[in-house]
């Protein structure tokens, strides 16, 4: 029988491969090296593919699209009531087959090589930025228990290391020279990616027209494009606001609605970037008469500012799926006179 379906289990070296016919019998089980995997479907007629959306996914989903198949990434969380018994590779496999195979199953759809490009810059970036944090804050608690004690505040602390020589340690202060060095060393790479990510920004239409928007700039345009990708994978911007954790979590059974905090769902590193924007855009909201400032500004009244800050995020988000989905630019509202 002909193999119309197939679930690929990913790995750096060996990969398992289930494959079933139309009517769902096992046709192929097989294990293949990481070399010997792109022959292995070259010979197969047209068929479906299914893969999680793991390391490497985004890859494999390029190269078998080249031979002619169909390939589907699936998230992890939704292959895992799958699996039956014990969790091995070949268990792995039958699973995704079986998932993939499901007509109400959510898909994650591969990014393209630009996308990945610009989403390693975010990653190493904010890789860095959070070396920078803990170097700061072991800084901080080190000179604590020499009584030198600094506020949260990097600029700060930039200033006390080119002055703390006084009082100190001879041992101490050559340590403090050494991660003067590699403060800066930080600063210095996070800048030349900083610069990066303005270049990215400017050379993308598309970036550009997100960036009018109030709370989102280059850093959180850039990566919203990277991580997106084809948006009619969402049929609204609920849907799109959902993916990114930015709507209710609910528990809601008999009748009754249940409602908590955010979901927390998805990108973290593009939720963050959402909600802090957000509650920049907030801080300057006040005193403005536009219809969208004076919403925030009776939001500001009723609720917390991390409330308001999260529902303008929620805002944002759909603001951004309507434009990428509709081509459209982003238009301010006339602020409204004072009778």
């Amino acid at each position: 029988m002909q193999i119309v379906r197939i679930g690929l289990d990913l790995a750096k070296y060996v990969l398992e491969v289930h494959g079933v016919d139309c009517l769902g019998k096992v046709v192929v089980r097989k294990t293949l090296r990481r070399d010997a995997v792109a022959r292995f479907f070259a010979n197969l007629p047209r068929c479906l593919v299914g893969m999680e959306a793991s390391n490497g996914a985004h890859y494999w989903a390029r190269v078998l699209s080249d031979l002619g198949h169909e390939v589907r990434l699936i998230s992890p969380q939704f292959v895992t009531p799958y699996v039956k018994s014990n969790k091995n590779d070949r268990n792995d496999a039958e699973a995704i087959c079986e998932a993939v195979g499901r007509p109400t199953m959510r898909f994650v759809l591969p990014k393209s090589a630009d996308q990945l490009a610009i989403q390693a810059v975010h990653r190493i970036r904010s890789r860095l930025v959070a070396d920078r944090v803990k170097l700061v804050n072991q800084v901080r608690g080190l000179l604590a228990e020499h009584g030198v004690v600094i506020a949260r505040d990097i600029p700060r602390l930039r200033r006390v290391l080119a002055d703390s020589d006084d009082g100190l340690n001879e041992l101490v202060r050559v340590m403090i020279r050494e991660v003067q060095t590699e403060l800066v060393e930080l600063d210095q790479r996070i800048a030349s990616y900083d610069r990066r990510v303005r270049e990215l920004f400017r050379n993308s239409e598309l970036c550009q027209r997100l960036g009018k928007i109030e709370g989102i700039g280059p850093v959180t345009a850039t990566a919203l494009i990277a991580a997106v990708g084809d948006r009619t994978c969402f049929k609204n911007g609920r849907q799109f606001a959902a993916w990114l954790g930015l709507v209710p979590k609910q528990r809601s059974s008999g009748g009754r609605a249940r409602l908590f905090g955010i979901s927390k769902r998805g990108d973290r590193y593009l939720r963050t970037l959402m909600i802090h924007g957000a509650r920049a855009a907030l801080g300057k909201a006040a005193g403005k008469q536009d219809p969208r400032s004076l919403w925030l500004s009776k939001l500001r009244q009723r609720r917390h500012p991390n409330v308001a800050a999260v529902a303008l995020a929620n805002k944002n988000a759909r603001i951004v799926w309507a434009m990428l989905s509709g081509g459209t630019v982003y238009e301010h509202a006339p602020s409204v006179k004072a009778a």
